[in-house]
């Protein structure tokens, strides 16, 4: 690039990319001497470009933070992450706010694009495909978000106002643990302190978030992301299921993860034998049984059936349908 302005463009960009950038690095890859990068510098000043000076060994050039700068400057690789990125959220449901959102910061970066990147961007998305349906999910307020992970980071109490599954409404305090992002939704877990127990919460159904005064320590043990899971498993539902499966670990939990199903060994063994196959204890919670029958067939594992009555019945009725489907001709 041999142009002036071209190279002061160019230092943007490398500034923009962030962390302190030494004189000798800027010089280096914009090929240039010391003393044309601090001429550069001093053009972008004039600009208004908020460019720090910093001092010492280590010391160099950087941006002031917090500064939105225009143009926002992103190379080709970089601009298709951006924009695949916005087109997965929204497909999958992991958005905030409205859809159009996306949609309009998809379409500007769009715009600016050179042709041949746009048309790399249009050839991925015509060979890309979604199991999940777009559209499928509601959506999180950005301030509700965004209030909650700042409670989670400088651990605040948060007021929260939520509608549950039944349409009931209640104004709660939460000492929120982290927020957690799962099959296209969004979750925040943490200590309801008016109940005393640890809650998970769909962040769609939170009408309104503020911080409250005060602060609070996490306690030690699972992550949010365990903790969401093991939420999932151990929710209330309609029937409470127990089995005995015979297999590895590994096996039951391809087909029973830990969002559905908690797993213990039923008789527990000597560690030097715990790689192989044994008996378990599974429990999970369903508001209906007719999954589970396929589910167990698909497992194709040794399993007894504890409860529900009901269950038996069924597991049953579909052996036996499979039964005269093989005896036919």
């Amino acid at each position: 690039m041999s142009r002036p302005t071209g190279r002061v463009l160019t230092l943007l960009e490398l500034l923009q990319s962030g962390g302190t950038r030494t004189v000798a690095e800027l010089a280096d890859r914009l090929g240039v001497e010391g003393r044309t990068v601090r001429r550069y510098v001093d053009q972008l000043i004039d600009l208004d470009v908020p460019v720090e000076s910093v001092r010492g060994r280590y010391g160099g050039y950087r941006l002031a933070p917090g500064y939105r700068l225009p143009p926002l400057m992103l190379d080709d690789d970089e601009a298709l992450a951006v924009l695949l990125g916005l087109v997965a959220g929204r497909r999958t449901g992991l958005t905030t706010t409205a859809h159009t959102a996306s949609e309009t910061a998809s379409a500007k970066i769009r715009r600016v694009l050179p042709k041949h990147v746009a048309r790399r961007l249009d050839t991925l998305l015509e060979a890309l495909s979604f199991t999940d349906r777009p559209g499928d999910f509601d959506t999180p307020d950005a301030d509700v978000l965004l209030t909650l992970a700042d409670a989670v980071r400088h651990r605040r109490p948060v007021a929260i106002r939520y509608t549950d599954r039944d349409a009931r409404r209640s104004d709660r305090t939460l000492h929120a643990y982290g927020i957690v992002a799962h099959a296209g939704r969004w979750y925040v877990t943490g200590h309801d302190p008016g109940i005393g127990e640890d809650r998970t919460f769909r962040l769609d159904r939170i009408a309104d978030a503020r911080a409250l005064p005060g602060s609070f320590e996490a306690p030690a043990g699972p992550d949010p992301a365990q903790r969401v899971l093991s939420a999932f498993a151990t929710a209330e539902y309609r029937h409470e299921v127990t089995l005995r499966i015979h297999g590895t670990a590994e096996q039951i939990r391809a087909r029973l993860p830990v969002g559905i199903a908690t797993l213990v060994e039923h008789e527990p063994e000597a560690a030097e034998n715990r790689t192989g196959e044994r008996w378990w204890h599974v429990e999970l919670r369903a508001e209906r049984l007719d999954w589970l029958p396929p589910l167990l067939a698909a497992l194709d594992r040794p399993f007894a059936i504890e409860r529900p009555a009901e269950l038996r019945d069924l597991v049953t009725a579909l052996a036996d349908r499979l039964a005269t489907y093989a005896r036919q001709v």
